[in-house]
């Protein structure tokens, strides 16, 4: 919306900075995390009233949460989704299509992620919805998102697979393309669910993925940077570095309550949300492997819970203690701070070594 202030620099020249990306970006990183701390404990205090004994605790996950982690409201994520969209409606571009794909896929699986919020609050389960139907409409609003982004881009190269590392190799999917970006979208949504296990554990992953990934959209959407570092230009995906930067203000203020002991979960309405919308954007910019690489943290998160499945079935044996990868280092001892820093630090270094793949090539 601020935007369209730029159309009057004519009138005058200062109103010029609302064309640039990194000063709008800038905008909604302070806009979404003052929106958070205005109005965060408001919210705060309508989900502890609303839900009364908060966010149900797995009686068989690790025993120290029944203690610290009982009566912790959840939902937070309302707060994260609300500041993201304010913020990137003020900032973005509102004519960029590709803003309000990402944003609809955002909004799609944060309602998915309410729903089952609500039905693990109101009953007192941790077991939320059918994951069959849960994976169902999440596969509907992915596959609606990569048919509409297969339109949107250059043709043959909207449908099209780029390997990092290597230059000039450009992999046509035809439309197999559709169900490669809907698995990389629900992918992305479902392994940052299930790192959301620790207070702050998922969400400063989640805000160096987002940081990384406004990196990346800016410089694939810059035809001189984008042939500088022989990457795929990728014209308009420049205008999401402003939505990763209002995650990274939403973010900043949601830590703010999240951080060790949290007053509030973000919940798979955050998670779920956050997951989708970086998935989104890794199709989007053509960097859906290195989305594996900086969001390398999610996905060992996954693995470990797809292998204890796999295992427990098969054979009847546990790999890990406990399932996901966090719940098997509380389980050898690691206390919850150890886990959660030492998760960041491992994210930061991911984040490097996918950024990293912008030049070696």
């Amino acid at each position: 919306m601020f935007y369209w202030l730029a159309d009057f620099s004519d009138v005058f020249t200062g109103l010029n900075v609302f064309r640039y990306i990194t000063f709008r970006a800038a905008g909604a990183i302070v806009t979404a995390a003052l929106f958070v701390f205005l109005f965060g404990p408001r919210l705060i205090r309508t989900l502890r009233l609303k839900q009364g004994k908060g966010q149900p605790i797995r009686k068989d996950g690790p025993k120290s949460h029944l203690l610290t982690k009982t009566g912790t409201p959840t939902m937070g994520g309302i707060m994260i989704l609300t500041a993201l969209t304010v913020s990137t409606v003020l900032w973005a571009n509102p004519s960029n299509p590709y803003v309000w794909v990402v944003l609809g896929v955002t909004l799609g699986f944060g309602l998915i992620g309410f729903y089952d919020d609500y039905l693990k609050v109101t009953k007192q389960t941790h077991a939320g919805f059918s994951g069959k139907t849960r994976l169902a409409l999440e596969t509907v609003i992915a596959v609606g998102a990569c048919f509409a982004l297969s339109f949107l881009g250059r043709e043959p190269f909207a449908t099209s697979l780029v390997l990092p590392f290597v230059k000039d190799v450009v992999i046509d999917l035809g439309w197999f393309f559709i169900a490669f970006g809907a698995f990389i979208i629900v992918g992305a949504g479902n392994a940052v669910n299930l790192t959301d296990g620790l207070d702050g554990l998922a969400i400063v992953p989640v805000m160096i993925a987002a940081a990384s990934f406004a990196a990346i959209a800016w410089v694939v959407g810059n035809a001189v940077f984008a042939d500088y570092l022989q990457l795929n230009f990728v014209p308009g995906a420049g205008e999401l570095a402003v939505l990763c930067a209002a995650i990274l203000g939403a973010g900043l203020g949601f830590l703010w309550f999240n951080a060790p002991p949290a007053s509030v979960f973000m919940g798979d309405t955050g998670s779920l949300a956050l997951g989708g919308l970086l998935g989104t954007i890794a199709v989007v910019t053509k960097h859906e492997i290195v989305l594996g690489i900086i969001g390398g943290l999610f996905v060992v998160e996954a693995i470990s819970v797809i292998i204890q499945v796999a295992s427990f079935k098969l054979t009847g044996k546990r790999v890990f203690l406990m399932a996901p990868l966090h719940h098997h280092f509380e389980q050898l001892g690691w206390t919850e701070p150890q886990i959660v820093i030492r998760f960041w630090i491992i994210s930061v270094i991911l984040a490097l070594a996918g950024l990293s793949t912008l030049k070696l090539r």
